[in-house]
């Protein structure tokens, strides 16, 4: 498919790194784009420097990549909105971009987290928040995508997932260039769990990495959590096979294992005794799995789906439980079959 870019309009809301790897993706593919950022520094940043400073510094940027403040002109007009913002910030924005949403407009969640008090993901928080958009209209983008590596252009995969197949493969051939391949799938509800519980998981890893535990643990617990997430998976009506793929998969392996990844930050700093308060206190970036670990321990109670490592995780982040006991409760528990499909 060959899409006349000047006749497709694009915009981008949020500023991280993320935010910031698709921004200028888009724009050195040739869109113009009209890209909604928060932090005025940070805007300040793109214009003068072409740089984002703080959140990807040492990437130079499309001059075709426009800051804005106005969240009216990053939507307004536009084919096709990604939304990139952190989970905790999402229904907020999504509230204040529903008076400029347009009939034609579809919505891409590159945001990757549940909502605390709702159970939401993040493209059900957007149609609750957007005047009730129709879901067809919706697109969620997730995979092994570290933001500063699609930044410098190295070869990455990713995944696009929306109930409407017209909707997945347009915005697959708006994302995807050269070096950024884009698959569809129609398992919204998949993907976005794929791309939520790796970072729960992944802050499990960094604490058997800070705990200095060694790759058969590493291996083991990367296996068990993909069990887990299966798991909530089926229980909330996602396809088993999305979490043998890219989204699941592919990023829990990438996230887990990866000195890019905050979330394996974090569970390493935790791992090697530092407070989970402190470890914040010195992040300007998002780790999206300390906050999911709550809605993930949460809604796995709540539907009575079985997830000892998210559960652990949880002790640890939420109630200062030990690292050390926590693994010894996981490796002294009921002996069982591998295969738990029930």
């Amino acid at each position: 498919m060959h899409l006349p870019i000047a006749d497709i309009h694009v915009g981008v809301v949020g500023g991280g790194s993320w935010g910031t790897a698709i921004a200028n993706l888009l724009a050195l593919k040739g869109f113009r784009i009209d890209w909604w950022i928060y932090e005025a520094e940070v805007r300040e940043q793109i214009r003068q420097f072409r740089e984002n400073r703080v959140f990807l510094p040492g990437v130079l940027l499309s001059r075709n990549a426009l800051p804005t403040h106005d969240l009216g002109q990053a939507i307004q007009g536009k084919d096709v909105v990604v939304v990139v913002v952190p989970s905790h910030f999402l229904r907020d924005v999504a509230c204040r971009m529903a008076d400029f949403v347009e009939e034609k407009t579809l919505f891409v969640s590159a945001s990757k987290g549940i909502e605390n008090e709702t159970h939401f993901t993040m493209s059900a928080v957007l149609q609750a928040s957007l005047n009730h958009l129709p879901k067809d209209r919706i697109a969620a983008l997730s995979g092994p995508t570290f933001a500063v590596e699609v930044a410098r252009q190295v070869p990455s995969v990713a995944t696009v997932a929306s109930t409407d197949p017209k909707t997945a493969f347009f915005v697959q051939h708006v994302l995807a260039t050269p070096f950024f391949r884009v698959y569809t799938s129609n398992d919204v509800v998949g993907v976005e769990l794929c791309g939520a519980l790796k970072n729960v998981i992944a802050i499990a890893s960094g604490i058997v990495d800070g705990l200095n535990l060694g790759l058969n643990t590493r291996a083991a617990l990367i296996t068990r959590g993909l069990a887990e997430m299966r798991r909530l998976g089926r229980a909330l009506g996602a396809d088993p096979d999305t979490f043998t793929g890219l989204a699941g998969v592919g990023d829990l392996i990438l996230t887990c294992t990866g000195d890019l990844s905050r979330n394996h930050t974090v569970g390493k700093k935790i791992g090697e005794g530092m407070k989970l308060s402190e470890i914040l206190s010195g992040m300007r970036m998002v780790a999206e799995g300390v906050k999911t670990a709550n809605s993930v321990y949460k809604l796995s109670e709540r539907l009575g789906v079985e997830m000892p490592i998210c559960g652990e995780v949880y002790r640890i982040l939420y109630e200062d439980a030990s690292p050390s006991e926590a693994l010894h409760r996981l490796m002294t528990r009921e002996l069982k079959q591998e295969k738990d499909e029930a």
